[in-house]
């Protein structure tokens, strides 16, 4: 954990050879497309924030699921997806240093996908940042800096950006005072969500109280049932358990070499947040 007067800095890659702060933080878009292959399209990058800790095959799932339902059910072409990681200031129990964390979510991806990577611009501030300032983090990044998405023809679309979670995000967000309402009115309504179904979690109740942002709520059927969660694999390390085929391999590897989790139960309980709303916010996939 930093102190209060010294910002978070990590290594820029798995090779550890660069360290990044936000004094030299560069947007990630080495995975992400920047031309529209069918211009009668808007372009979409999707961006999934949560502990990750650790990412799970589910989290990797909900980024295919999401890329499946926009080709076939709308009118968006997914041109990136991104992990953001909580930063340390959410003082969750069981959550892993961030350094761990976005080296866990880079190993998940390294060689799974080509189309989602991990941006740590949210853990590299020593204070906890909302999911609506992560948001429009994206969004600057992606229109105001690299100017959107270029058609065949030279012109440039401005790129949408969407938030992916699983279906437990929108049960807090229909729980009276755990978000604030100007967020609330941000996220669901100017960026939109994509809600990946869940194993046990009913939606329908919470929907009905989010109505007035029904049209930018998209639910994704889950076609295979899934309930793997992070909490349930920091439960079976805490335990001695195995792990293995409920995240990759070569996180499972990491966890191993870097005795993660094993003191589970040590961590703080406490998130240590001024309001419960703020905290709810950051937490997109309740899978922590």
């Amino acid at each position: 954990m930093t102190s209060a007067s010294q910002q978070p800095a990590f290594s820029a890659s798995l090779d550890g050879a660069h360290t990044m702060s936000l004094d030299n933080y560069i947007f990630p878009t080495d995975r992400l497309k920047t031309s529209l292959s069918d211009p009668t399209k808007t372009p979409l990058v999707l961006v999934s924030c949560g502990s990750f800790s650790p990412p799970t095959n589910l989290h990797l799932r909900m980024f295919e699921e999401a890329a499946d339902f926009c080709e076939f059910e709308t009118n968006y072409e997914v041109l990136g997806g991104f992990f953001s990681p909580v930063g340390d200031a959410y003082k969750k129990a069981g959550l892993a240093p961030a350094q761990h964390r976005i080296n866990m979510t880079r190993i998940a991806v390294q060689d799974s996908s080509k189309w989602i990577g991990v941006d740590p611009w949210e853990p590299l501030h020593k204070e906890y940042l909302p999911t609506v300032k992560v948001l429009d983090h994206f969004d600057h990044e992606l229109n105001n800096v690299l100017g959107g998405a270029q058609t065949a023809d030279g012109e440039k679309k401005r790129i949408h950006v969407a938030l992916l979670a699983g279906a437990d995000l929108i049960q807090t967000m229909s729980a009276p005072g755990l978000w604030a309402q100007e967020d609330l009115n941000r996220i669901l309504g100017h960026y939109g969500a994509f809600i990946l179904e869940r194993s046990g979690t009913d939606i329908d109740d919470a929907l009905l109280t989010l109505q007035q942002f029904r049209d930018n709520i998209r639910v994704i059927p889950q076609l295979i049932q899934n309930d793997v969660s992070s909490t349930k694999i920091r439960l079976f390390r805490k335990r001695g358990k195995s792990i293995r085929y409920y995240i990759p391999d070569k996180v499972v590897e990491y966890i191993y070499e870097h005795n993660l989790y094993v003191d589970d139960d040590k961590k703080q309980a406490g998130k240590g947040k001024e309001k419960a709303a703020s905290d709810m916010s950051s937490s997109a996939v309740a899978t922590t």
